[in-house]
């Protein structure tokens, strides 16, 4: 289980803070206004922003102090992060050794995560030569090798059109079903919340909610939410 107890987290002026668990295993979309902590939210749970107050434990275990690199965590970012001058398989190889110097057994991994994301036979490609889907593909498969128990996604699929951003995040889910992974997806769109999580973590008014239903709070969103997307979701 994750769970926040009393966290506050403040950048300058801005605070935001939480109370909530969430079950191992569950798919979980983190929605809410622009500018209102989401991705804030997620950069604490992986490291990256240290709170005032408060603690976050994994399984019973306290994590708060630890650092990004040896939590239970794999951070997927808005731009995929990827190196240019590195080919599709040493990007993916970071995941495991940042200094890629890596066993055969890693390397069948990597070659096995390109596989399973649907990029069989690009390891020696950069990324300028990869299309945007593919760039998304690669940046999963890194995450994917790192086998961590909770996966994060910061909106990385934004950028894509429809069709494939639908293929993504089916992806996403497919890939977090079979490890058991914990899912938390920042997104701005509520279909998106729809297509994968059961559970939606309202981010608003300076405080991140404890999971509740998708469809009831996409259906009968609370004033914060509806301001923001302007008229009830389509269901």
């Amino acid at each position: 289980m994750l769970k926040l107890e009393a966290l506050d987290l403040r950048k300058g002026t801005f605070r935001l803070q939480a109370d909530l668990e969430i079950q191992p295993g569950a798919q979980v979309a983190v929605i809410g206004p622009s500018g209102a902590g989401k991705s804030t939210l997620l950069e604490a749970l992986a490291g990256f922003v240290p709170p005032a107050a408060g603690r976050i434990s994994w399984q019973g275990q306290d994590v708060t102090g630890q650092p990004p690199g040896e939590r239970p965590v794999a951070m997927l970012f808005q731009d995929g992060n990827l190196f240019p001058h590195l080919t599709v398989a040493q990007n993916v190889g970071l995941g495991i050794d940042p200094n890629r110097r890596l066993s055969p057994q890693e390397e069948a991994r990597v070659t096995a995560a390109l596989a399973r994301v649907g990029l069989a036979g690009m390891e020696g490609r950069k990324p300028a030569a990869l299309s945007g889907g593919q760039h998304s593909r690669a940046a999963l498969a890194r995450v994917l090798v790192q086998n961590r128990a909770l996966l994060l996604l910061d909106e990385p699929f934004a950028a894509l059109g429809p069709a494939l951003k639908s293929e993504m995040l089916d992806l996403v889910s497919e890939i977090a079903q079979e490890t058991g992974a914990t899912l938390l997806m920042v997104s701005h769109d509520p279909q998106d919340a729809r297509r994968i999580s059961r559970e939606v973590v309202l981010v608003a008014d300076g405080r991140a909610h404890p999971p509740a239903a998708t469809a009831s709070i996409l259906d009968s969103p609370p004033p914060a939410l509806r301001a923001y997307l302007g008229a009830t979701p389509d269901r």
